[in-house]
């Protein structure tokens, strides 16, 4: 019999047929060795070397594109494995005007460069690898501080407008660079889509256009996941975006698996519920999700995976379920 690759299957899905299983990825954070770029490239092939899975989301710190502006964090022991901010950028209105484009070839977003390298020659041309790239409204959410946001948005709006310009065309000078490494696609991660923080109209000014120049680089691309962040999601504004698969808290917010795979054309990732059944439940919990999942999407044009990063303290048992119950 005959095996086909990972990337084989991804494409067989990505192209709206049956393949010969459904595809699975489940991704988590490196702490401590997101630090340093051999280690987190080493990190990244163990893990997927120990469980198999169809792509690799690359999940560097969120910091890793804003360092060189001078954010600073460390790692206080978060589920997620992600680390704590201790120096946030902006301080005042005029501080977004005096960030500079940053090179990609230096610094930090030049290290990121370096471990993606390491990591697509090691697991070489079969098993995709999507970066991590975070909007820029992410990233200006990171620079300023969450509690912070609203006030610049709707307070110095020419302000912040200023410095997304900044942001965006640093992110795509990254996204060009890392196009060279050879990634499959990206995983662009959406962190303020939700009705409890913005209006639709204020998405559409402060994150939509601005996603979207970023998104230019990535349209040769074959494999890029939009990923929406986080409660009560403005799912539909993000239908038309030039991506081929959509990731969200499927289990914890609207729309279902079965809702948005009749309002989407492309390819759905979820099914799992991250902290209660990955990281807290038992084998059966995933087996019991799996199936749920699939039988919502009839099997096609999915990927299961878990609607956002995968706790670190996740067991063994769990994160292999997920990958052998799509064998049966």
């Amino acid at each position: 019999m005959t095996t086909i690759t990972h990337r084989e299957r991804l494409e067989t899905v990505l192209a709206g047929e049956r393949p010969d299983r459904v595809p699975v990825a489940l991704w988590r954070h490196f702490q401590v060795d997101d630090q340093d770029p051999a280690r987190l490239a080493a990190a990244a092939v163990d893990f997927q070397q120990t469980f198999d899975y169809d792509l690799v989301k690359y999940t560097p710190a969120s910091s890793f594109c804003i360092k060189d502006w001078g954010s600073q964090d460390e790692w206080r022991g978060a589920f997620e494995g992600t680390r704590d901010y201790t120096h946030r950028v902006i301080q005042k209105p005029e501080d977004w005007v005096r960030l500079e484009v940053l090179d990609p070839y230096k610094g930090h977003l030049g290290a990121q460069l370096e471990s993606l390298r390491l990591l697509i020659n090691e697991l070489g041309p079969d098993t995709p690898v999507i970066q991590t790239i975070f909007n820029p409204l992410s990233q200006v959410k990171n620079l300023v501080g969450p509690e912070n946001l609203p006030t610049h948005l709707r307070k110095y709006p020419n302000s912040l407008l200023a410095g997304l310009k900044i942001i965006t065309e640093s992110t795509r000078r990254f996204l060009e660079a890392a196009v060279e490494t050879g990634i499959a696609g990206i995983f662009f991660a959406v962190q303020h889509a939700n009705y409890s923080i913005l209006t639709e109209d204020e998405y559409k000014a402060f994150g939509t256009i601005f996603d979207l120049q970023v998104l230019q680089p990535a349209e040769d691309l074959w494999l890029n996941m939009l990923h929406i962040h986080g409660l009560d999601i403005m799912f539909d504004l993000f239908l038309d975006y030039p991506i081929q698969i959509l990731n969200w808290h499927d289990r914890e917010t609207a729309p279902t698996l079965a809702e948005a795979h009749q309002k989407y054309s492309g390819t759905l990732c979820g099914g799992l519920r991250r902290i209660e059944s990955v990281e807290l439940g038992t084998p059966a919990n995933i087996i019991a999700e799996a199936q749920d999942a699939i039988q919502q999407t009839d099997g096609t044009r999915f990927i299961l995976g878990t609607g956002c990063v995968t706790p670190i303290k996740a067991p063994y048992g769990n994160l292999m379920t997920a990958r052998e119950v799509v064998e049966s």
